[in-house]
């Protein structure tokens, strides 16, 4: 028996809202594919079997994330891949410029930049209707192997203190990174910046709640970052 459709609030009418929710749903699609895929290739690097499983569960979480954001585009009418399309070139910037040189690195990456995402589209997500928050939420969830990444850094600290010096100085540039390109997109999809900033309508953010939206996300990276046993 086929699943039944979610059904389309009224606020579906504004085509603008329309297609700021499918960038959205879109860009937080390839971002989980693009996470499941790098996290396979950081496997690789991992020094043991133990940590090598661990890893590939993480990108398996990411993947279920995917299934969920694609199956709700086809829901809406629209092609995924293609919703997909317009964010390909930021994220595989973002990825060259971030390439981990090993599997600590990839594991900071993944923990660091995945809280990052998932601060910035929970903020986003307020403004969104009911259907598609809970969505966005559900996926922003956490892929449930936190507490795995901190106890994996923190052990290769206490066993030589000058990985936290190197991998606080990555932490800090996966911050910078990550936030530029959240800019960019915020700055390169004028529908998905129409979702904040809103409508007559509806609700939304003016420049000063936005520049206070991003504190809130560096102060959450600076929490983040002092589990992992680091300094921002």
């Amino acid at each position: 028996m086929a699943k039944p459709k979610t059904p389309k609030p009224a606020v579906f009418d504004d085509p603008n809202y329309l297609t700021g929710v499918v960038d959205l749903l879109g860009v937080l699609c390839y971002g989980e594919i693009s996470a499941c895929e790098r996290l396979a290739e950081d496997a690789k690097m991992a020094p043991d079997l133990k940590t090598k499983v661990e890893i590939a569960a993480m990108a398996t979480a990411e993947f279920g994330h995917f299934t969920k954001l694609r199956d709700r585009l086809v829901e809406l009418d629209v092609d995924p891949y293609e919703a997909m399309k317009p964010f390909t070139a930021t994220f595989e910037r973002f990825h060259k410029q971030t390439a981990p040189a090993d599997y600590l690195e990839g594991l900071v990456k993944a923990y660091v930049g995945d809280g990052l995402a998932s601060d910035f589209y929970r903020e986003i997500a307020a403004y969104l209707d009911e259907n598609t928050r809970e969505l966005v939420l559900d996926t922003l969830s956490g892929t449930g192997h936190s507490k795995f990444v901190i106890e994996q850094v923190r052990g290769a600290i206490r066993e030589n203190p000058r990985v936290g010096g190197r991998l606080a100085l990555w932490g800090r540039r996966l911050m910078g990174e990550a936030l530029s390109q959240a800019q960019r997109v915020i700055a390169e999809h004028d529908a998905l910046s129409s979702v904040l900033v809103g409508s007559v309508d509806r609700p939304g953010m003016d420049l000063a709640g936005i520049g206070r939206m991003f504190t809130r996300i560096t102060e959450a990276h600076t929490k983040r970052m002092e589990k992992l046993g680091l300094a921002a």
